[in-house]
């Protein structure tokens, strides 16, 4: 009896937890079901525990749904199976021949400033130039990004704060909800899309972020790119950020800050 117990509630957090993505993905049951082909009448099955999920089930369900690989363990628990997917410490000597493309990425990116960051933007590894440009703001390997954003002393150096708060508003939201929602995230994006500009967009190829640091002024923006095919739950979602200038006093400024 107990047993059986265990199980039901275990089915019932599978149950719940499938529809949340459900609905997180805004997919109606039949579209979820004609793109994980199966029917409408075997997810809704699933979606009210009337049916146990196979391991294979769970996993398609998964993939259609596209879910970060944390939540594919959880969800795998949740029905209840082991997990699928391992989560290795950046420092793992298995994560050596990542860290060190990263890094390549980030040396060959200078004088510009290049980082890397986890999921929750901590910053796992800077350039020199990076080092140099954020150890302005006290904010260095360890340390969020997130947390640099609602400081009081970043926005200030921001020129066009306005711009900047409403695109990362909008930025870690789309992060928050491709997670399942981080609340970090959603109270980050709360207090900085209060500043952010309700003016009409000036006309431009991307929204750059143009800081004063000392007597420069920096005019810059910013390119992402991911791993391409993760299996460990730090991979997922690692971010490359490089930065580049939009102008020859922004160019200058890096010149002389990859040469400290």
């Amino acid at each position: 009896m107990a047993v059986e117990a265990m199980l039901g509630k275990g089915m019932d957090g599978f149950a719940q937890t499938l529809k949340k993505w459900r609905n997180l993905r805004r997919f109606s049951q039949l579209d979820l079901a004609t793109q994980a082909g199966i029917s409408s009448r075997h997810l809704s099955f699933l979606e009210t525990s009337r049916a146990h999920p196979s391991r294979g089930m769970v996993l398609r369900l998964s993939e259609t749904l596209q879910l970060p690989l944390d939540a594919r363990n959880q969800i795998l628990q949740h029905a209840g199976f082991a997990a699928e997917y391992g989560e290795r410490r950046w420092t793992d000597e298995e994560m050596s021949p990542i860290r060190q493309a990263v890094d390549r990425m980030l040396q060959n990116h200078m004088p510009y400033p290049g980082l890397a960051v986890d999921r929750f933007w901590t910053i796992l590894q800077l350039n020199r130039t990076a080092e140099t440009l954020f150890a302005h703001f006290g904010t260095g390997v360890g340390d969020s990004l997130v947390d640099l954003l609602v400081s009081k002393a970043f926005p200030e150096v921001v020129e066009n704060w306005p711009d900047v708060a409403r695109s990362a508003a909008a930025r870690l939201r789309i992060e928050s909800d491709a997670q399942g929602g981080i609340e970090k995230f959603e109270s980050a994006a709360s207090l900085i899309a209060q500043s952010g500009s309700d003016a009409p967009r000036v006309p431009s190829p991307v929204i750059p972020t143009v800081i004063r640091v000392d007597d420069a002024r920096l005019s810059m923006f910013a390119t992402i790119a991911q791993i391409g095919t993760p299996e460990d739950i730090v991979l997922d979602d690692l971010k490359v950020e490089l930065y580049f200038p939009l102008d020859a006093e922004t160019t200058a400024a890096f010149e002389a800050m990859g040469s400290l």
